[in-house]
């Protein structure tokens, strides 16, 4: 119990800067593309195309796991809020129904897809091993939380659903149709920070190499068309309303 205490005490701390607490990592990133491309080196580059691809496959992954969890789910049962735990509702339904954390879950993936993109398996490793108990101790603080409020409810869908591993067989159908428009209006941020990563990296990767002929275009293109739809949604005063959402 005093464990779980600490792990919830120091996850309450961990849970309001959560969004900004892993840009520790932005350095080690940066330098880790000064090596270049090591993968790429080591095995040749068929096998490092298909390691390239299989990094940008995981950030893709992770995001769906994101797009799929907030589409489906209904008002105020999670979001980014840095406040504190808020929760009117307990969501056991769509994604909810096979892993209690998918948000969690689908930033896992696309952190460890960023950090193995950067080239350097051993900071993919260290990433790893940091996310651990950064998301034990959130997620401790949030079942604390959730406990306290929902009581048996809470306890009968944390038995039978995991933490943080899928289980395919509990599948339950989301109570609310998948909505694009809450994706569009939480989903930003995400997306947009995502692609940054990328860039950068690929950015670094690419200087590091010292290649005479310029990065593909289609990058550029990627990064130019993730700021216009981030500058969009953060000049557009209204879009919370042409977003919105019936029950989200």
């Amino acid at each position: 119990m005093r464990l779980h205490e600490h792990l919830s005490t120091s996850g309450e701390v961990l849970f309001r800067w959560r969004g900004v607490a892993l840009l520790v990592f932005v350095p080690f990133l940066y330098m880790a593309t000064l090596n270049g491309e090591q993968i790429e080196h080591v095995l040749g580059e068929p096998l490092g195309d298909a390691y390239e691809m299989a990094s940008l496959g995981l950030v893709v992954l992770g995001q769906l796991i994101r797009i799929l969890t907030v589409g489906f789910v209904p008002a105020n049962t999670s979001g980014r809020n840095t406040s504190g735990q808020l929760a009117d509702a307990l969501n056991t339904t769509g994604v909810y129904s096979l892993v209690r954390n998918p948000l969690y879950l689908g930033n896992c993936v696309m952190y460890l897809g960023v950090a193995l993109f950067s080239q350097s398996v051993l900071v993919a490793l260290v990433l790893a091993l940091v996310l651990l108990p950064y998301y034990e101790r959130i997620i401790a603080a949030e079942e604390k939380f959730l406990s306290a409020k929902f009581g048996t409810a809470y306890e009968d869908w944390a038995a039978r659903t995991p933490a943080f591993v899928p289980r395919f067989s509990g599948w339950v159908p989301p109570e609310v149709p998948f909505s694009w428009r809450t994706v569009l209006a939480r989903e930003q941020a995400s997306v947009f920070f995502a692609i940054v990563a990328l860039y950068l990296l690929e950015t670094g990767l690419h200087h590091a190499t010292g290649e005479p002929e310029p990065m593909e275009a289609g990058w550029h293109w990627l990064l130019a068309a993730t700021v216009a739809l981030k500058l969009a949604g953060s000049l557009h005063k209204r879009r919370r309303k042409y977003l919105a959402a019936k029950g989200r």
